[in-house]
């Protein structure tokens, strides 16, 4: 693709020879909505970062409009929505198309709405370029970097509405948002599927372990349903609190630093990953760690109520402070004790032991407690066994997902002529 010419490095067989593609500002192809509820019935919608618009009941378990919803805008089915706030997907906001038959509500504090001219542009189509944040590459030089900081944008309409939008006939324009579309629906299957497995983990996690004040599961393996009371195993399992490093010592290269912010339930993020060189350190402050070891955070421990636990999946690193990783001795598995700590029972236990208020932490001495009931070693090796290969399922499915998103994310790149904006 020529870089002065509007046209995409792919392209279906039949648009080869159509030459390039249009460019007209926004504004040009749509028109600003305006119309407010005054009080009329409407669904109620907000926005989701990189999922788009969701209703508020969906969102926050109830409505919020209180008495500023007669000023609501109102949106019907392809229109378009832009967000002005900041988000770590979208620096200077989102752009989404409610797709719903039912007319929908947004609040107009915060939301600039518009409706493409469906003679010119087809919306299925154009919600891809602002996925691929078309407006955000342009709006940034009309927004003061202090405005990100807190979240709220102070964007003109003239601003967008200058947003200069690419498109090709419509006859291509629908083959695009066809292709799109397909990979769409294909994702939103693979994401049930992974959302059904996780569902039935809950599930077996509920019968396999003992619920709060009982002392045996609802559900045993026929070799264990005579083996009597699980029983209270203490003093089996430490914490071990990472250290501090210094600013100065972080690379892009060397052992990897496994932080709190990295941990997360069932799942070990790479995002924001750090490294130091162990040869500018003294050998005898690190806390090693290796794959398999069970990690904890410590600070804020707890996400959509769930712990942030995780096993470490790197041959090697070190464990920064607030991140603790969990040592454990005697008639006590490993793979066992790591599924006991993705526990409702566990849960419940943990938040009545977790310090302080605005950021709670574990204290070392957590696992002193009668906090861990277990039964027979092999019943636990069965228990974690078995959880372990929905475990295993539930990463390759993961890892489906990850890469149908990249293969979405290389044909929108193809797809869509580059230019600067």
């Amino acid at each position: 693709m020529s870089k002065d010419k509007l046209i995409p490095e792919l392209r279906f067989p039949e648009f080869e020879k159509d030459g390039e593609w249009k460019k007209e500002p926004l504004g040009n192809l749509s028109e600003e909505i305006v119309e407010k509820t005054k009080g009329r019935k409407y669904k109620l919608m907000s926005i989701t970062s990189g999922v788009g618009l969701v209703s508020q009941i969906e969102k926050f378990g109830r409505e919020i409009a209180g008495n500023s919803y007669k000023n609501y805008y109102v949106i019907r089915n392809h229109d378009f929505a832009y967000n002005k706030s900041s988000t770590k997907l979208y620096s200077e906001g989102e752009i989404a198309m409610f797709e719903d038959e039912k007319t929908g509500a947004v609040p107009n504090s915060i939301f600039t709405c518009f409706r493409f001219d469906e003679n010119i542009i087809f919306p299925p189509f154009a919600k891809y370029p602002f996925v691929n944040n078309l407006h955000g590459n342009w709006l940034r030089k009309f927004i003061a970097v202090g405005a990100r900081a807190n979240g709220a944008l102070q964007v003109k309409s003239k601003d967008l509405f200058s947003v200069p939008f690419p498109y090709p006939t419509p006859q291509e324009q629908q083959k695009i948002a066809s292709c799109l579309s397909s990979l769409d629906k294909l994702l939103a299957a693979h994401n049930e599927k992974l959302d059904a497995l996780k569902d039935h983990k809950k599930g077996l996690m509920q019968n396999l372990f003992p619920q709060e004040g009982e002392t045996v599961p609802k559900v045993r393996f026929k070799e264990f349903e005579k083996n009597g009371e699980w029983i209270v195993i203490n003093n089996s399992v430490k914490i071990i609190s990472g250290n501090a490093y210094k600013m100065s010592l972080y690379s892009n290269k060397g052992i990897r630093l496994a932080q709190g912010a990295n941990i997360f339930n069932g799942r070990y993020s790479e995002e924001n990953t750090i490294f130091i060189n162990p040869l500018d350190v003294s050998a005898e402050r690190n806390v090693k760690i290796k794959n398999g070891d069970i990690l904890l955070a410590l600070n804020r421990p707890i996400t959509n109520n769930e712990l942030k636990v995780c096993l470490f999946p790197f041959d090697e690193g070190f464990l920064y402070q607030r991140a603790g990783k969990l040592e454990y001795k005697g008639n006590l598995d490993k793979n066992f004790l790591y599924q006991f700590l993705c526990t409702p029972l566990f849960l419940k236990r943990l938040k009545t032991q977790l310090v302080g208020s605005d950021q709670p932490y574990i204290k070392s001495t957590l696992f002193d407690k009668d906090i861990i009931i277990a039964p027979s070693k092999p019943e636990q090796q069965k228990i974690a066994s078995c959880l372990s290969e929905i475990d295993e399922l539930i990463t390759a499915q993961t890892e489906k997902i990850k890469q149908l998103q990249q293969h979405k994310k290389g044909l929108m790149q193809g797809l869509f002529p580059k230019f600067e904006s």
